[in-house]
């Protein structure tokens, strides 16, 4: 893996995972030496991090971007949009049996929600598997990559529910409907799980920590 490559996956990382929290100021020297790589990755990874729309420039130089509740809105708006047709698709063109598979293991999610993983690692990996799914089961590169690129900036806000364990086994039923609905190829009933997953999702997050946006816990 290229320098540039490796400083752009840690940084990532860091800023989903809240490690780099909104306003933190990245300087290339500083970075580069955490990191073990030299300024120009670091700089390239920035760049790169910026037209994600997770670091901006600013008069401090470049910054990790923060979580607004008018942000978090125009990302539901989107998302709905984007998820909700996703899901259509699915129902129509996937294959059933990998969606039972994964609605199986949904059902079996809490088991995952353990305090010996308090990050949800576990959970999170079998919530992206049902991402990918959904994405080769949509067969339409242009919606797929419009959803990864929107996915970035929802892992943060999913993140800001890590330590709330009743709403995470809810929206694992929730997920195991979605992917019941596809594996049983109804699209409207995809589309309507898929659609309370997500009032509920934005439903939490405004109601449970819009006073720790800017600053998790």
């Amino acid at each position: 893996m290229r320098a540039s490559d490796r400083a752009y996956s840690s940084l990532r990382e860091d800023i989903i995972e809240w490690r780099l929290r909104p306003g933190t100021v990245l300087a290339e020297v500083e970075q580069s030496e955490r990191l073990g790589v030299s300024r120009t990755p670091v700089r390239e990874a920035l760049g790169r991090l910026t037209a994600e729309g997770l670091t901006a420039a600013g008069g401090r130089g470049v910054v990790v971007t923060d979580i607004s509740l008018e942000s978090i809105d125009e990302l539901f708006e989107l998302r709905e949009t984007l998820e909700v047709r996703a899901a259509a698709l699915a129902a129509q063109r996937g294959e059933p049996g990998i969606f039972a598979e994964l609605h199986t293991q949904l059902l079996q999610a809490p088991e995952l929600l353990s305090e010996n993983d308090p990050a949800r690692h576990e959970y999170y990996a079998l919530v992206s598997r049902l991402d990918d799914a959904i994405d080769a089961a949509v067969s339409n590169s242009y919606l797929a990559q419009a959803m990864r690129s929107l996915r970035v900036h929802l892992v943060r806000v999913r993140r800001l529910a890590a330590d709330d364990t009743a709403r995470l086994h809810a929206a694992a039923a929730e997920h195991a409907a979605i992917a019941e609905a596809i594996a049983a190829g109804n699209p409207r009933l995809a589309e309507a799980a898929t659609t309370v997953h997500l009032h509920r999702s934005l439903t939490h997050v405004k109601a449970t920590h819009t006073p720790a946006l800017k600053h998790p816990a």
